[in-house]
């Protein structure tokens, strides 16, 4: 069986899905929008597998009166979409967002038509950006790796 894990920026609510995840969508309602501060919600549905909180709680928020949305409480990660039907994990709260590719667009009446063309956009590497803004090359991450620990955080950091 597979396990998949994840967690939020900060290390402070981790999980794991155990079973087979084939519903990853985007939605461009605005309630995502707002939700994930984004243009788009990338979301993967655990309906048919085995969610569990290893690490921590999320906080809630009811966004509407069938839905509440999951999220870190300290660093505000946005984790869940929680409705009737089941629950969504937002896609890059997973160690490995690019195993879980979407198959499915949803609330396209909502869709900001610029996203279309992203894609077309000029494309660059952040060390690219160096000369513009030279601390890009001396950025020390405290975001939580993308693989459980045991704990976190780490004791001292710079």
């Amino acid at each position: 069986m597979t396990i998949y894990a994840g967690g939020c920026q900060c290390g402070a609510v981790r999980f794991h899905v155990r079973g087979t995840l084939k519903d990853s969508s985007i939605c461009h309602c605005r309630m995502c929008q707002k939700a994930f501060g984004a243009y788009y919600a990338p979301l993967v549905s655990v309906r048919d597998a085995e969610l569990e909180w290893t690490r921590g709680e999320r906080k809630t928020f009811r966004s509407s009166n069938y839905v509440e949305r999951g999220f870190c409480g300290d660093c505000g990660t946005p984790l869940t979409y929680e409705a009737p039907d089941g629950i969504a994990i937002a896609a890059g709260a997973f160690d490995d967002p690019a195993a879980l590719p979407p198959v499915i667009q949803f609330g396209t009446e909502g869709k900001i038509g610029f996203v279309d063309h992203l894609h077309e956009l000029p494309a660059r590497l952040t060390e690219e950006d160096a000369e513009a803004a030279p601390f890009v090359l001396e950025i020390v991450s405290y975001q939580h790796p993308d693989h459980d620990t045991s704990v976190w955080p780490e004791e001292e950091r710079s």
